[in-house]
């Protein structure tokens, strides 16, 4: 892995990998510990504002020993038009490693190419990796595996999350079921490139419940869809996550939002305290996994 620009790219066994070393870094979290990058600095651009992305990553590139550089769209060229293989090409003889946060993913595929440095997708429109990391870091922990079980994924299941979510249950072979209005489902386009997988797309959101080991849901109105905001909250109002649907489920079920969360809107009040361990445990579970996924790319590429 030289790179992570998606859920898309890795395989099982990569996958699989980065869940065991993330849960063995948690375990052995210690300011003393081994400082793999040490003496590097990586470069954060970020042109979506953020919380638990900036500080996750900051605090692991800190502990792991390299120095982050936080760069915002004022502070880089790209906000006054430079094509994205030019900045790259700057700052890949300058830093040793880029985490991107951005609206169009070709932005983070043009980087990879250009910059020739290990390169993070840290979120954009067509996926949201390390999050995903974060969640099955989380099955891992709290519901044994992923292995049987049934993921729901309910409201916006055309965005970056959904489609993440449905790469994973395809190199994973867990059942993965979108509970969404037909326009809000991810499109013929994309259900075709997934090809053969066991994601199920359904407007019934009382049977996607059933017997169901994770309830997922994610805020309604995205940056860059403020505009959309009342279409929006009135098309997927139905597909609100609440303490009914949690008796639909299986025994266990967890309950999982990868946040900022609406209350009221996507997930109820009650339901969120209710599971808010779960729920901030899978927050902090992006410090972990994102720390493996910087040891990994620093290995594969001191390997040539």
């Amino acid at each position: 892995m030289k790179h992570l620009l998606g859920i898309e790219d890795l395989s099982k066994e990569e996958l699989e990998q980065l869940i065991d070393d993330a849960l063995k870094l948690k375990a052995e979290r210690s300011l003393e510990g081994p400082k793999p990058l040490e003496g590097e600095t990586w470069a954060m651009i970020f042109t979506k504002s953020s919380t638990r992305t900036r500080v996750s990553f900051e605090t692991g590139l800190n502990e792991l020993g390299a120095r982050p550089m936080f760069l915002n769209a004022n502070d880089v060229q790209l906000g006054r038009g430079e094509p994205i293989k030019d900045t790259a090409r700057v700052l890949g003889r300058m830093v040793h490693g880029a985490i991107i946060r951005t609206f169009d993913h070709q932005d983070v595929i043009d980087f990879s190419n250009y910059g020739k440095i290990p390169t993070i997708n840290a979120l954009t429109d067509e996926e949201h990796p390390c999050q995903i990391l974060a969640d099955l870091l989380t099955m891992k922990e709290l519901v044994g595996g992923w292995e049987d079980k049934k993921v729901v994924f309910a409201g916006d299941g055309d965005c970056n999350m959904g489609r993440s979510w449905a790469w994973a249950a395809k190199h994973l072979g867990f059942k993965l079921v979108i509970a969404a209005p037909h326009e809000f489902q991810p499109d013929a386009a994309f259900m075709k490139r997934l090809g053969k997988a066991p994601v199920v797309l359904t407007e019934d959101i009382e049977l996607a419940a059933e017997h169901a080991d994770v309830l997922y849901t994610d805020t309604w109105v995205s940056m860059g869809k403020e505009a959309e905001a009342e279409a929006r909250l009135k098309a997927l109002a139905p597909f609100q996550i609440h303490s009914r649907l949690v008796k639909k489920a299986n025994p266990g079920v967890i309950v999982q939002h990868c946040l900022p969360a609406y209350r009221g809107k996507e997930i109820t009040e009650e339901l969120l305290e209710g599971h808010a361990d779960e729920i901030f445990q899978q927050a902090e579970n992006r410090l972990h996994a994102q720390k493996a996924v910087l040891i990994a790319l620093r290995e594969e590429h001191s390997q040539g």
